[in-house]
Parts: structure tokens; sequence; C-alpha cells
């Protein structure tokens, strides 16, 4: 474990408890408790969907528009936002139409299990600002976990909905995600062999610790910039179980129509959209916190959340950039490069920092 002071469990103020200390809710035993947990989590759950209401609708568009000269959305308010409002009522107004030979509950089930498990990652990630849910011994484990249930959504919704090319996408998406979540994890371990720790307060503390000091300034101890090998391999991983280029092979438009959502209209394709948006910010949310410092940024501490948010939707700008400039690989090309590369790639990545931290101590 890297030498220095580290925070542990008892020196976080969650934001449950930071609500029930302000609205007195603590007075009222287990009862309030969880109402102020309730409440946090529903602060950080909008938090969330506002950002992926903006990102979905406005940010992509605009972005993608940027990147291949054209114009996007900019009829509707100012620079187009009001099409945020327009989409909405637009997909939820619609009729929602159920195959004739759909496998229901599981057709059903499959929206709300892809944007539910995304929501849950972000409970244990810290935000900064005092924005942070919950903080477990285990926390870096328990978001790999919830993230990876997404799978099975995928799963349920390519084969319920009675269409073969809703098969095929739930099947290299069952394929993709094996193939790179070893990788992700795999990687994402070497960064607990540095911290010592699986508590994701502890993994941001230590790369608050300064890397080289000048003085005047100092370079963080970010395991980006301690390891950029890990972070680079992170980023390839992460692609892919986002499912953006050039790993969109499970919905892949030009070869199967939309995969997977094929069938779904009205809310139950906002819910699986949204779920593919917040899945790219947790994405983001578990870069930036184990690579980038967390919150951690210039300025006082109240600023964490913003240095937060500004590093999630880097990583957002880096996924609709890859999506406007690298193509698509096959899927035979996809597993090879998951199975040949990126998991002997982690475990070499793995051994050499187990060396050097061997080494150091």
């Amino acid at each position: 474990m890297i030498e220095g002071t580290l925070l542990q469990a008892g020196d976080t103020v969650l934001l449950p408890e930071r609500i029930g200390d302000l609205t007195g809710l603590d007075q009222f035993g287990l009862a309030g408790e969880l109402l102020a947990a309730f409440l946090a989590a529903f602060v950080i759950g909008n938090l969330m969907l506002a950002m992926t209401g903006v990102a979905g609708p406005w940010a992509k568009r605009k972005i993608t528009a940027a990147f291949t000269d054209r114009i996007a959305v900019n009829r509707l308010g100012p620079a187009g936002l009001f099409i945020i409002v327009a989409d909405a009522v637009r997909l939820l107004s619609k009729e929602n139409i159920i195959p004739e030979n759909a496998d229901r509950p599981a057709y059903d089930l499959a929206p709300i299990v892809v944007a539910s498990s995304a929501l849950l990652g972000f409970a244990v990630i810290p935000m900064g600002s005092g924005i942070h849910l919950a903080d477990p011994e285990v926390g870096l484990v328990f978001v790999f976990a919830v993230a990876g249930i997404a799978s099975l959504g995928l799963v349920m919704a390519g084969y319920s909905s009675a269409n073969k090319y809703s098969m095929l996408g739930g099947l290299r998406a069952v394929a993709q995600n094996v193939a790179y979540e070893i990788p992700l994890v795999v990687t994402g371990m070497s960064v607990v062999i540095f911290t010592g720790s699986l508590q994701m307060s502890e993994i941001v503390a230590v790369q608050n610790q300064p890397l080289v000091d000048f003085g005047l300034f100092a370079i963080p101890a970010w395991f980006a910039i301690v390891n950029p090998f890990a972070f680079v391999l992170f980023l390839l991983a992460n692609f892919a179980e986002v499912g953006r280029n050039p790993f969109d092979t499970p919905e892949a438009p030009t070869e199967i129509v939309a995969g997977y959502q094929t069938e779904y209209s009205s809310v139950y394709f906002v819910l699986i959209y949204l779920g593919e948006f917040l899945h790219i910010f947790l994405g983001g949310a578990i870069i930036a916190t184990i690579f980038l410092g967390g919150p951690a940024g210039p300025g006082p501490e109240a600023l964490g959340i913003v240095w937060f948010i500004i590093k999630i939707w880097g990583v957002f700008l880096l996924t609709q950039w890859m999506r406007s400039a690298v193509p698509r690989v096959r899927v035979d090309q996809l597993i090879e490069i998951g199975w040949k590369g990126l998991l002997v790639l982690s475990f070499a990545n793995l051994i050499l920092t187990a060396i050097i931290v061997g080494i150091i101590q």
C-alpha cells in the first residue's frame, strides 16, 4: 500500500448523515435514517438522470455534428436545448407496441434491469462536496457487480422479443461483456494493489497525495499518471462495456437493425436508451474515481462535485469522439481483441504492478 494518511470509513461523512443532521431526521431512529437515505438516493439519482437527459437527446447530437461537420438540433430553444422536452414528449406519448410472441414478463423487466443497474452503481461513488451515498469496504467490487447486471437485461431483451435480430444482439452482448468484463476487473485490481483497499474513499485519498512536489505546485498521484498503461487498458475495456465504437456490435444498426432493442418502443425504448447513457456516465464515474483522483481539482473542496462532473463529461466526450471517428469492428475481431489482446495485457499489467509495488515496499 502506498505510504500516507488515508481516509478511514469513520472519517467520511456520507450524504444520508448530512441530510439527517440538517433535517433532524436522525432523531427519529431507524425510520429517520431510512428516510434520509431515500432522500440522498433521490438527490444522486436525479442528478444522474438530469445529466443523461441532456446527453442523450441534445449533447450527443451536438457533439456528433461537430465531429462530422453537420448542423445539429438548433430550432427548438437556445442552441436547440428544448429538443430535450420535445423528445421526451414524443417518445413517452407513442404507443407501446408489444410483439405478439414476446416472452413476458422478461420483455417488460429487461428495460428496468438495464437502467436500474447503472443507477445502483452510483451509490458507492464519492462525488465530492459531501455527495456520497455509501462507502462500503468492498465498494469497487460492488460497482463492478451491479454494472454487470446490465448484461442480464440485454439477454432478457434479446431472447424475449421474438425477433432474430434482437436475439443476435443479445448473444453478441453476452459474448462482448464476458470477453471485456474480465480485463476491466483485472485492470481495476491493479489499482487495488497500489492502494491496498477496495474502499472508494481510500482509493481517492491515495490519489490526493502529491506524486512530485515542486513547491508552488505538485503533480497529484492520479493512477492515470502513475500507471498510464492501466488507464488506457481500462478505457478500451470500458468502451466495450458501454457498447461504444469500435465495440457497438450488440446493436449494430447497419447489420442487425438495432439488436436487442429492435422491438422496443415508447417508454420501454426510453428506459433502454436511458440505461445506455447511464452506463456511459457510470463508466466515466468509475474512471474518474480510480484513475483521475475522483472529485480532486484546483480550488476549495466545495468545488469537488464540479470537477467530478467535468471528468465524467470528459469521458463522455471521448466516447462520442470514438463513435464518430472509429469504425465498428466485426464480431469475430471484437472477441479476438478481448480474449487475445486485452485479457493478456491486463494480466501482464497486474503482475508488473505487483512486482513494482513489492519492490517499493
